[in-house]
């Protein structure tokens, strides 16, 4: 745990409400480092997504899911493994290693877009790559962060996380639409990996000042395999950890699977091509952002819960809204909404996880989580993909959000939820 003397600074004119796990130097250093690797992981998403959309003689959606889908696809098999080695292996050293591989893997793909030796299938199998780096980042990251502050701070603490992120979808695409403005077409995707990489390097300097160190415990009783599946048993065994991660799998797949679907709204349905592409993940971003800071302010489970009820009520709305919207205007208020409320339910999602696994195979656990969401988008984004080629991207956006939308009001009358939403005692390791 963090130590409260040598590891803090005072917080004066700035509000300690909001961000109180600021105060842990460890916990400081981590946030920055996830602030640029953010930054650098939309921005990537985006050139990307663009250039998959663009390669193709059709500009097909289908393409853009495919790499969509073998970047989160990784998720899927690799974080169970990953969370293993977070609780086997000291955590700041494992991040550390994920930093440095995506700083080579987007030194590569920067370099084969600038030379032109890049086809769609290497396209593909890179996106692999750095998916299962990602992965890897973001699972040993969501373990360590309970190591660096005290259990009082959690929630805000996974609040500040939840708004680094999100900020990051904000500015990463941004970056990308004032390089589109400013650099020729010819160069402007090419620069966009570079400024990745730049950013993944500051994201290595700063994991290689993280000085606490942490591990899981392994029974060494158990197998290799035993050891690795303990986390998915724990889970499973669990009512109200397997009925947290079953409704964070039907909101990503129902709302948040539209990384796909967004090139073709803006081309198709809005004619602002590729700047537009940016502009509307950039919505999301924004509205992610200013809930997850509303967030950081909530420091009882009470209110927590009741907050989380009420964005899983309106998550279904923003996609609803989009699909409607033939306006930029309209369509860019309808991203920002989306993001209010889908990072409000993830960041709470995310915190509840935290709080309820025990330290000694939060990795596993947290891999195991990560395994059933980033499984579930990778599918919902190739998915979601050959249905817009097949219907329309409006029809699949608005679909979704209503089922979502339904799927929430029957949740109230499961009890693990319920707890969730209405709880009456503590949440922690020992609640079923």
């Amino acid at each position: 745990m963090a130590d409260q003397k040598d590891n803090t600074y005072r917080l004066s004119a700035i509000p300690e409400r909001f961000l109180a796990a600021l105060q842990y130097k460890d916990y400081r250093t981590l946030w920055m480092a996830n602030l640029f690797a953010g930054a650098a992981g939309w921005a990537l998403i985006v050139a990307r997504g663009w250039l998959a959309f663009d390669m193709t003689e059709t500009n097909s959606s289908m393409w853009v899911g495919l790499v969509t889908f073998m970047a989160m696809a990784p998720r899927f098999f690799l974080t169970p493994v990953i969370g293993f080695i977070a609780d086997k292996f000291n955590r700041q050293t494992v991040l550390s290693w994920t930093y440095g591989l995506n700083l080579a893997h987007n030194i590569i793909l920067a370099a084969l877009v600038m030379y032109g030796d890049l086809g769609i299938w290497l396209l593909v199998f890179l996106s692999v790559v750095n998916g299962s780096l990602r992965s890897a980042q973001q699972t040993t990251s969501q373990t360590l962060v309970p190591n660096l502050i005290p259990r009082d701070r959690l929630l805000n603490a996974v609040a500040l996380n939840e708004a680094t992120q999100q900020g990051s979808r904000l500015f990463g695409p941004i970056l990308i639409f004032i390089l589109i403005v400013a650099v020729p077409d010819s160069a402007d995707i090419a620069l966009s990996f570079w400024f990745c990489s730049a950013f993944y390097f500051i994201g290595l300097i700063l994991t290689l000042n993280i000085h606490t160190r942490s591990t899981g415990v392994m029974d060494s009783s158990r197998s290799f395999f035993q050891n690795m599946a303990s986390g998915l048993v724990y889970t499973y065994q669990h009512p109200m950890l397997l009925s947290i991660v079953l409704m964070a799998v039907a909101h990503c797949s129902l709302t948040m699977s539209y990384e796909s679907m967004m090139p073709a709204i803006s081309e198709g349905k809005l004619g602002a091509g590729e700047a537009g592409f940016s502009y509307l993940i950039a919505g999301v971003g924004a509205g992610a952002l200013v809930s997850s800071i509303f967030l950081a302010g909530i420091r009882n489970e009470s209110t927590r819960g009741k907050v989380f009820l009420f964005f899983g009520m309106t998550s279904g709305l923003g996609p609803i809204a989009l699909g409607l919207s033939n306006h930029e205007a309209l369509s860019i208020a309808a991203t920002i909404f989306m993001g209010v409320n889908q990072a409000g339910f993830m960041t709470i999602t995310h915190a509840i996880i935290q709080t309820i696994a025990p330290d000694e195979i939060r990795g596993r656990i947290s891999g195991v989580y990560n395994m059933h969401v980033g499984g579930t988008m990778a599918m919902a984004n190739l998915i979601n993909g050959t249905l817009t080629d097949v219907f329309n991207a409006p029809l699949v956006l608005s679909v979704g959000g209503i089922i979502f939308i339904v799927a929430i009001f029957l949740s109230v009358g499961i009890p693990p939820l319920r707890k969730i939403y209405f709880p009456r005692t503590p949440l922690g390791p020992s609640m079923a």
